[in-house]
């Protein structure tokens, strides 16, 4: 069972300051850029940690971090979000994706499958549509993702793949030329988050076919 912190500290978010529920944490850092917050088991070391510094260091315990992986996330995924996955049955081999509705379990879309792929591609390549299709719907959805790698693609607005082109993977590197150029002419206000499998289990739109 996941222990419940009982205070939270925001250093970064829309009005730092210490919480004693997550229902108002969450309203000072879902959706914020870049927010930083932590869980504490009592007011005191809530207090000590917030006037102690504004940057907590990270060997002093998990920091929650929304919209950057490698930090501890909050004890359930944001309901009203969507999940992206990939499979690919080699490296390179048979690739498809897809993006998941995690309030309503239903398919957004999905695509392939596509020859001579790979896993971190087709993670790089839902996430974008997932933003594109969040755009055209004027929505601010935050989209989870369990690859790091594909995460920072999106970040860097470019799919640093080692993957070589063929006559087999035309379509898919017409996908990622689209995916880079979207990005490039796009500004986006939807968090991407990394999905805490850990915590959370398999994320939630994964093909289930490890």
């Amino acid at each position: 069972m996941t222990h419940k912190a009982r205070f939270y500290v925001v250093w970064k978010g829309r009005n730092p300051g210490i919480y004693a529920t997550w229902v108002d944490t969450e309203a000072q850092v879902k959706g914020f850029a870049g927010a930083k917050f932590k869980g504490f088991d009592s007011l005191k070391a809530a207090q000590l940690a917030f006037e102690g510094a504004a940057q907590p260091k990270a060997e002093q315990g998990a920091l929650w971090h929304l919209t950057s992986p490698g930090g501890e996330m909050p004890e359930q995924p944001i309901p009203d979000s969507l999940s992206v996955d990939a499979a690919c049955s080699g490296n390179p081999g048979w690739l498809e994706y897809r993006c998941l509705d995690n309030r309503t379990g239903r398919v957004v879309f999905k695509e392939g499958p596509f020859q001579d792929g790979t896993n971190n591609v087709g993670e790089f390549l839902a996430i974008v549509q997932a933003l594109a299709w969040c755009k055209e719907k004027g929505l601010k959805l935050p989209v989870y993702s369990d690859s790091r790698v594909a995460i920072s693609w999106v970040r860097q607005k470019r799919c640093k793949t080692n993957l070589k082109p063929t006559e087999h993977n035309q379509k898919l590197f017409a996908l990622i030329r689209w995916a880079e150029r979207w990005l490039a002419e796009n500004p986006y206000d939807n968090p991407v988050l990394e999905w805490n499998s850990r915590l959370w289990g398999q994320i939630s739109a994964d093909y289930g076919r490890k």
